[in-house]
């Protein structure tokens, strides 16, 4: 079975998942294109080291695809909207263990807004 993954895009037309793979060096825009590729395919039971949920309360239902390519290393965060879609918020190259926390602010803002205004239509 295969899962639909669509882009978020801001009120103003912007789509901060695709400012991010175009900013990123080819190879490593590839590999990440790659990982949506087997989300779309394997959706729920794709597993460490590909995805992983972001712990915490305030973060439930946000999970991270897990880009890796040579010492480069990047996140795409994303959700699960109506069981049979995913859809992909904003992503960042990590320099750090630990995720910052402007980065996980941006995806609960952008998860609330794209729910919120599903519901309006």
């Amino acid at each position: 079975m295969g899962y639909e993954v669509e882009f978020y895009i801001k009120e103003n037309g912007d789509i901060p998942i695709m400012d991010f793979l175009l900013s990123l060096q080819p190879k490593l825009r590839a590999k990440a294109y790659s990982e949506i590729e087997l989300l779309k395919k394997h959706g729920p039971v794709l597993r460490e080291p590909y995805v992983k949920s972001l712990k915490g309360k305030e973060n439930k239902g946000i999970y991270e695809l897990r880009i890796k390519f040579s010492s480069d290393i990047s996140r795409i965060f994303y959700f699960s909207f109506q069981d049979s879609t995913y859809v992909l918020l904003n992503g960042f190259i990590k320099k750090t263990n630990k995720t910052p926390d402007r980065e996980l602010e941006r995806a609960r803002k952008y998860k609330a807004d794209y729910e919120s205004r599903c519901r309006d239509e």
